[in-house]
């Protein structure tokens, strides 16, 4: 255990000018006084791990100094192979460039661990779409992928409701989520740089990429800014509020049938289930008609109360039912 984290924090200096213990201490998830312990170790063991002392301090390797401690597990090299998304790399245009690497990176691997790339196939797939989808490409995907990849501005149109709009963007990253493609990206203003945004790919209606690159912020967090990104979405959307009744196994169903996050939040803030097991629950929602659809599906484990008006459709979806089984029973 403490071997494997001394190479990676050869393998973490090597890459990086310097890195303060603070920073070594979060990626090798350790505290700051064990990272001093294995510097120290490492410099015992003659890697020149050189240690800058004030508020700007940190540590780094002198000398020019390379380990050669890059040898692969055969955990570590199926692990390689899963890190790529075929369908996704086939979409950005980088199925060949992609195929022509894990060649290269198969033909350095030991004799031993040349299958890695079959095995882990065998074991793992990532079918991203969601269900009962048809999954298309945006035509202009490659062409904004290859922006990303370049720091290269583009000059996109974007529809937006009903009308068109042209910005020149600072293209971030690219997000694949639930079979859709978006673009995190700044608005370079004449004078400024805007904010960060989310455009859906499939939106765009032309793109050209521009001849010069911008300067890219280094501190900008991808998978951190998608995550506040869809969150903030959530949300947003959440503009009305249902008093609903929940059995035990209503309780344990509503967060599969509305937004998770806000289901989590509200049975949280519940009281106590009253003397016959029933749950009252405020719970934020879409519109009355989104609960009405999502509520539908807990059937009997669930009681609108409030407002009257969504408790009233649920009344006529029962009347409804009992009428039709009625008939069909023949009573």
């Amino acid at each position: 255990m403490r071997a494997a984290r001394l190479i990676k924090m050869v393998l973490l200096l090597q890459s990086r000018p310097s890195m303060t213990a603070a920073e070594l201490a979060r990626e090798l998830e350790v505290s700051e006084r064990t990272v001093t312990r294995d510097a120290q170790a490492l410099s015992e063991a003659g890697v020149p791990v050189y240690a800058d002392r004030g508020r700007a301090g940190g540590y780094r390797l002198i000398g020019g100094y390379r380990t050669r401690l890059t040898g692969l597990a055969r955990s570590e090299a199926e692990a390689l192979f899963l890190s790529g998304v075929p369908g996704a790399l086939r979409e950005m245009g980088l199925e060949d460039a992609a195929s022509a690497a894990q060649l290269k990176v198969s033909a350095a691997l030991l004799p031993s661990l040349r299958d890695a790339s079959r095995t882990a196939a065998q074991r793992f797939h990532l079918d991203a779409p969601n269900w009962f989808t048809e999954p298309k490409a945006p035509a202009l995907l490659p062409a904004v992928a290859d922006a990303v990849w370049d720091d290269r501005r583009i000059t996109a149109r974007y529809r937006s409701r009903e009308t068109e709009v042209e910005r020149v963007l600072e293209p971030y990253g690219l997000v694949l989520k639930a079979g859709v493609w978006y673009l995190c990206a700044r608005v370079a203003e004449p004078d400024h740089r805007g904010p960060y945004r989310v455009y859906r790919i499939d939106r765009f209606t032309a793109v050209d990429v521009c001849a010069d690159r911008f300067s890219r912020d280094e501190e900008f967090d991808l998978p951190g800014f998608w995550e506040a990104q869809a969150e903030q979405f959530a949300r947003s959307i959440l503009l009305a509020e249902v008093v609903v009744r929940l059995s035990g196994d209503g309780v344990r169903r509503l967060p599969y049938v509305v937004d998770p996050a806000s289901a989590r939040e509200a049975l949280a803030a519940a009281g106590s289930p009253d003397e016959d097991g029933w749950l009252t629950v405020t719970l934020p929602v879409e519109s009355e008609k989104v609960a009405h659809s999502q509520l539908t599906g807990l059937g009997p484990e669930v009681e609108v109360l409030a407002p009257e008006s969504l408790r009233g459709r649920f009344a006529d979806d029962a009347a409804r039912l009992a009428r039709l089984y009625d008939r069909l029973n023949g009573t």
